[in-house]
């Protein structure tokens, strides 16, 4: 079973981040936070790493949603969609499957709003 959702771009890194960006945005999701995790191992570890990003992507109405649901729920947001830089130089767009991530809470309640973000993150990685 695969816990995410990827696509292949072809382009440049910080090209393909924003127009990630601008694909969530489109597909009703937000960016509340943007890690550079190559730039967080070099300053806290001295270490190189790929181009990696994290994007903690949130759907306000899906969140409010579960949350009415099930308050425990916040532990799993935001959803996460990472930008790296593959072993091969592509860029690969990877986003959480959300069904399987609400899986863990065994709320059959929360079936339908998985299913939803899980259209929201394939229509937006379509659009890359």
């Amino acid at each position: 079973m695969s816990y995410t959702i990827n696509k292949r771009v072809d382009g440049e890194f910080d090209d393909v981040v924003a127009e990630t960006i601008d694909a969530l945005e489109d597909a009703g999701f937000g960016v509340l936070c943007d890690i550079d995790v190559q730039a967080t191992f070099e300053k806290k570890l001295g270490e190189d790493f790929r181009q990696y990003r994290i994007l903690g992507a949130c759907n306000p109405g899906l969140a409010h949603q579960g949350l009415e649901e099930d308050l425990e729920l916040g532990t799993l947001l935001p959803c996460n969609v990472v930008v790296y830089e593959g072993d091969d130089g592509a860029v690969v767009v990877s986003a959480v499957e959300p069904g399987n991530l609400l899986d863990v809470t065994g709320n059959p309640a929360l079936e339908s709003i998985g299913d939803d973000a899980r259209e929201r993150f394939e229509q937006a990685l379509e659009q890359l």
